[in-house]
């Protein structure tokens, strides 16, 4: 399916919003130590870095230099070499294998229930993962394209993962469909809308509706939702002058799902904090990993397969400072003929453990679509 007809311009790193959108070409500089990065970018030795940090920090990033750079007011338009009917009908899918069943998933999301009954646990984002093979070789761009197409707000990102520099990671993209901004500031202003607190959409618009408004007054999601909101309340309350945050989250929507998410502002009086530094020092939220977050994280890294990149984040930063980062969820790691995507919830006491694992199979549709799944094989 790559073949010599790709377009020229096509990017190594791309973002798409619709607030202004970003893609580059080339490589000048790697950076696999996120930390590294943004010390490159407040002491003047990078003007802009893209790219990728993983969920656990600790392992190499995907950040360059780019040699190129494009940036366009809303979001991107794929090009028509990404685009028809045909296209998406050679995306022929042989085989769809859930690394774990949603009965498996059930069984895990109550032992973390009875983890937190026992101790000082709160919340903890468990996730799923499934793996995709296809007849032939694909092109993570044209995953891209369709995630960007089948996007209700055309958000979409794409990100070279050769640039960490492992050879498991040569020839990888990561491709995603992110509704959840980590962090974005332009000069003393900082803004982020975290989510927490799902629900799957369904066809019938009353319905539909229903849904939504359950999903608004529900005590289990709100003190979810709230755990991730005192967490950017703590942090960002650290460094900022004046901090907005509504007393109530709002309800937004995608394609496939109704979300809790509060709309988060404030003042920076100091500019050497960047996007980047701002990212790094809120992730990993509740929202992906849990509270407190070292047990959080302990349970994870016990029962799931590595997440990679899976729940860290993506976007760019310049060094002004100024920069955007949406967390890397309905997302998949494409490379030759297979694709990874993932899908979490966040588990609190009053979870339900039979809904936890619907909600990541209903998670997993966006990136399953793109990925042309067909709808016999999505149910996983």
């Amino acid at each position: 399916m790559i073949n010599n007809d790709r377009p020229s311009t096509a990017p190594d790193f791309l973002l798409s919003r619709a607030s202004g959108s970003i893609r580059t070409q080339g490589t000048r500089t790697s950076f696999p130590d996120p930390f590294e990065a943004a010390t490159a970018l407040r002491d003047g030795g990078a003007r802009l870095v893209v790219g990728a940090v993983p969920f656990d920090t600790a392992n190499r990033a995907a950040l360059t230099v780019p040699g190129s750079v494009v940036e366009t007011e809303g979001p991107l338009e794929p090009p028509a070499y990404y685009r028809g009917r045909d296209l998406g009908d050679q995306l022929e899918v042989v085989n769809v294998h859930p690394l774990s069943s949603p009965e498996e998933h059930q069984s895990t999301v109550a032992a973390a229930i009875e983890t937190m009954h026992n101790t000082p646990l709160r919340k903890v984002v468990l996730a799923r993962a499934v793996d995709i093979e296809f007849a032939e070789e694909i092109d993570p761009l044209l995953i891209a394209a369709r995630l960007i197409d089948l996007s209700a707000h055309r958000d979409g990102f794409a990100v070279d993962l050769s640039a960490t520099g492992r050879s498991d990671d040569r020839g990888t993209m990561l491709v995603g469909s992110s509704p959840e901004v980590l962090i974005r500031r332009r000069g003393t202003t900082v803004e982020a809308r975290p989510l927490a607190g799902s629900a799957a959409r369904l066809a019938d618009r009353q319905a539909d509706e229903t849904v939504g408004r359950i999903l608004r007054d529900s005590t289990k999601d709100l003190t979810e939702h709230e755990l991730v909101v005192d967490h950017y309340r703590q942090v960002l309350g650290s460094v900022c002058t004046e901090l907005s945050i509504p007393d109530a989250p709002e309800l937004i929507k995608t394609n496939e799902m109704w979300h809790l998410a509060t709309p988060v502002r404030g003042t920076l009086p100091d500019l050497n904090f960047s996007a980047l530094d701002l990212a790094l020092m809120l992730h990993p939220t509740p929202a992906v990993g849990g509270t407190p977050t070292d047990a959080a994280i302990g349970i994870i890294n016990e029962v799931e397969d590595p997440r990679c990149f899976y729940a860290g984040f993506v976007g760019w930063c310049n060094d002004a400072g100024d920069g955007e980062y949406m967390v890397s969820i309905r997302c998949a790691e494409v490379a030759g003929a297979t694709a990874r995507a993932w899908a979490g919830g966040g588990v609190i006491a009053s979870s339900s453990p039979s809904a936890e694992a619907a909600e990541t199979t209903a998670k997993l549709q966006t990136a399953l679509r793109a990925l042309n799944v067909p709808a016999a094989m999505r149910a996983v």
